[in-house]
């Protein structure tokens, strides 16, 4: 997913922008208004996150610019500013999250702003498989996979960070069960050669999940 973030504090840039990397969102950065544009004309986009008030400028053309191609925006306002958030979403703006904000609640925000969308809706991961979040089904060729709970959040650990390398100690405090199911390093090397089985994904010659030697885990 393609994120256009346009903000002015280069602190919250930086933060921000290595967080939702860290999530698998693709980041381009833009700290005025007419360069935010020139992005948004320039290059697809599947969200916009857009703070109101830019030193240069202001976010509103952002937001227009963005709707007029149907790209979804999310607001960052200071706190208290009502009237910000009331001309926003009079233009068409999606949602708001209001500063200081907790990464994850952003995260959230995002992801079902994508959902409501279209962006983020079925993914084809190749090998006839393909996966709805939404839904909780994973299938292959047309027919159902029935995974177990851990695999489905193992599966969903890999979707979220795709493109990045994922550690051991990484994989298992995603998919540490809250239940209380003990949840070990040997128990995730089962819990992976069955999800690859499952998958269609050779465990000699995985192309879905790719072992890293030494390293961990890929999915590309």
């Amino acid at each position: 997913m393609r994120i256009l973030l346009v903000e002015d504090d280069q602190a919250i840039v930086e933060t921000l922008s290595e967080f939702l990397e860290s999530e698998g969102f693709s980041i381009t950065s833009k700290s005025s208004e007419k360069p935010a544009i020139a992005a948004i004309d320039a290059a697809p986009f599947d969200l916009v996150l857009l703070d109101v008030s830019l030193a240069r400028g202001s976010g509103f053309p952002v937001c227009k610019a963005a709707k007029e191609k149907d790209v979804p925006v999310i607001f960052l306002t200071a706190s208290g500013d009502e009237n910000s958030v009331v001309k926003g979403l009079d233009m068409g703006a999606d949602d708001y999250i209001t500063k200081p904000f907790r990464p994850r609640e952003l995260v959230s925000r995002i992801r079902s702003v994508l959902r409501r969308s279209g962006a983020e809706s079925v993914l084809l991961l190749g090998n006839g498989v393909t996966v709805d979040p939404d839904r909780g089904v994973v299938t292959k060729d047309g027919g159902e996979i029935k995974l177990s709970a851990l695999e489905f959040r193992l599966l969903m650990a890999f979707l979220n960070h795709r493109g990045k390398l994922m550690t051991r100690e990484k994989l298992l405090e995603d998919i540490w069960d809250i239940a209380g199911d003990f949840v070990n390093d040997n128990t995730l090397t089962v819990y992976i050669k069955r999800l690859r089985v499952k998958l269609g994904d050779d465990p000699q010659n995985p192309q879905i999940i790719k072992t890293v030697r030494g390293l961990g885990y890929r999915m590309d």
